[in-house]
């Protein structure tokens, strides 16, 4: 009986390592939509349920701002910031006038730093929307083209994918440019079975798209010699390293701020509520419990850097700068020999994209009595 379960426990074990796995090598898309009464947020299910019928791809419906609709209000709202940790983005609004919605607009109009910092070119978009009569559909599918167009995104459009098979004794909302659904024509219910059938086509088109692109990226991640770069997740399974959970800030301020594809991070040595080794060194600590704090600082900074980019710390391009300040007398002069382990942790992981510049220097006190703070500037796509 107890070698029965066991068996069943390993063969428990190595689905779960497998779907973990699966999980990892999948390609991200986001479905983002702004939805008045659910007819954008109709196409947007079956979007996704076209993306994800070849089990390479995912696909995260969210919106671009909260809805009361009880259709709506459940989906989650995306941040400016997340748009760039996907492999591609179909974009959904109803058509306002021969224009896009008023709220995605506004949330596009947000993305001037993406857009500064190249972060989502080469990325591919494809549109789908919820038309109205159909008056002004292609100028509104245009109107949404151009914008993604500026940020250098790879339109992948629908072209005539479908056409063969929807009922033509109906009008139907198909378009070359993206699906769309004749929203106030009510003798059929919207969408119709054959815009259902057309946005399902323009989902799984512009998943291989997605995909394809992914996997030409991750052959293109190769260093100097030819060797693929390591998975930063397989690094920190491989070297036992466990990220902290995100320590809550004490005061008005965020864990991390953005600006174009940098990030800045300012952490002490806060673990699990409780500050690691405090004081000052040579009167209260060590330089090795200074250096333990350091270490357990670090790795503060990175697990908040990994919360930055959405999880992935393959996102990461470069470790830009560190500064260590300690908790030391006036004559104290190692300050370099404290700040290493925060400097080898980096390298550690990340290799020849953690070498960075630093500077290291000493002040009479730090916040909350840690012996240590670091600030940390990371580049990340």
């Amino acid at each position: 009986m107890k070698k029965t379960y066991s068996f069943l426990i390993g063969i428990l074990v190595l689905f779960i390592i497998n779907t973990a796995m699966a999980q990892e090598q999948k390609a991200k898309v986001l479905v983002l939509i702004y939805s008045d009464n659910g007819g954008t947020y109709e196409l947007a299910k079956e979007i996704a349920k076209g993306i994800e019928s070849g089990q390479n791809v995912q696909a995260i419906i969210k919106q671009v701002k909260a809805s009361e609709n009880p259709k709506l209000k459940n989906i989650p709202v995306a941040t400016v910031e997340e748009l760039s940790t996907y492999d591609g983005i179909a974009f959904g609004s109803p058509v306002y006038f021969g224009n896009i919605s008023t709220a995605m607009s506004e949330f596009l109009s947000k993305t001037i730093s993406l857009w500064s910092s190249h972060a989502l070119e080469g990325k591919p978009a494809t549109v789908f929307m919820s038309a109205g009569s159909g008056a002004g559909k292609e100028l509104a599918l245009q109107s949404f083209w151009n914008s993604l167009a500026v940020h250098g995104m790879v339109l992948v459009p629908n072209g005539i994918s479908g056409y063969e098979n929807i009922d033509k004794n109906i009008p139907q909302g198909n378009s070359v440019l993206g699906t769309t659904s004749l929203a106030s024509l009510n003798s059929v219910e919207r969408p119709s079975k054959s815009e259902r059938y057309l946005a399902e086509v323009q989902g799984k088109n512009f998943a291989k798209v997605a995909y394809a692109l992914r996997s030409d990226e991750k052959t293109k991640s190769v260093n100097k010699v030819g060797v693929a770069e390591k998975d930063i997740n397989q690094v920190l399974k491989d070297k036992n390293i466990v990220l902290p959970s995100l320590p809550k800030p004490v005061g008005n301020y965020e864990l991390y701020a953005r600006s174009g594809n940098l990030i800045f991070i300012n952490q002490v040595a806060l673990k699990d509520g409780k500050i690691v080794n405090p004081g000052k060194i040579g009167v209260n600590v060590t330089e090795e419990q200074v250096k333990e704090a350091t270490t357990v600082t670090m790795l503060n900074v990175l697990a908040i850097l990994k919360e930055a980019v959405g999880g992935d710390l393959n996102r990461v391009k470069k470790c830009v700068q560190l500064i260590g300040t300690f908790n030391t007398p006036d004559t104290y002069t190692k300050h370099a020999e404290l700040m290493n382990p925060a400097s080898n942790l980096t390298v550690e992981i990340f290799g020849e994209k953690g070498k960075h510049t630093r500077n290291t220097s000493g002040a009479s006190s730090l916040p909350v009595g840690s012996s240590v703070s670091i600030q940390a500037i990371f580049e990340v796509e």
